[in-house]
């Protein structure tokens, strides 16, 4: 089976230390391999996080779970960090739409060792929604670097203390997936509940305004 991540481009690019560790890669998910992940991408209608076992998608989306799930996928990134995450689980969730209220300043969690956001949006126009690593946790246009959302593009950072980043407002559809290496298992499951209780809620939320619309 050929491989949808160009993990010899990964290996190419170097990783940025200051303030932070951090790389991108373009084209991470070969072009060739994108049409049949695109059309096998959850349908994810409301904006929030969900972890994968809350929605449905094709073969082509499994097989590219199943490359980030593999040793190879996670050695390459010991390599680049110096880091062991033999015995670190990983999580993942999708998204496919922002809402204005999406992208402010945050660090991640503490539980969070490496966050993988892997985009996969055909083409990016709007000025918002293009995710900026930052030098402060108070200034959005106080910018290190600014990645479009486009197809296959991969960005990893290690989460410190001054991991900052956040986007400009942006509401419609947007699609990344988010990986993670944690500290524990325990965290994998608090993490997909908080996200599974958020999704509802925002649901909620969404069918309580239709009603007012109605009304």
């Amino acid at each position: 089976m050929l491989s949808t991540l160009d993990l010899e481009r990964f290996r190419g690019t170097p990783l940025t230390r200051g303030p932070f560790d951090f790389l991108v890669v373009p084209e991470f998910v070969k072009a060739e391999a994108r049409p049949a992940i695109d059309k096998d991408y959850p349908e994810v209608g409301r904006p929030g996080s969900f972890p994968l076992r809350e929605v449905s998608y094709g073969p082509a989306f499994a097989r590219l779970i199943e490359e980030m799930r593999s040793d190879e996928f996670r050695r390459v990134f010991e390599e680049k960090f110096n880091i062991d995450l033999a015995t670190r689980p990983d999580m993942i969730t999708v998204r496919g739409r922002c809402s204005e209220k999406d992208g402010k300043i945050h660090t991640d969690s503490e539980t969070k060792i490496i966050t993988i956001l892997i985009y996969m949006n055909s083409e990016w126009d709007s000025s918002g929604g293009r995710l900026r690593l930052l030098r402060s946790g108070t200034d959005l246009e106080d910018v290190i670097l600014e990645v479009p959302p486009a197809g296959g593009t991969l960005l990893a950072f290690r989460r410190s203390n001054n991991s900052w980043h956040g986007h400009k407002p942006f509401s419609g559809p947007r699609r990344v997936i988010q990986f993670n290496w944690v500290t524990s298992e325990a965290v994998v499951r608090r993490e997909q509940n908080r996200h599974r209780l958020s999704a509802w809620l925002k649901k909620l939320r969404g069918a309580f305004s239709d009603q007012k619309a109605v009304a």
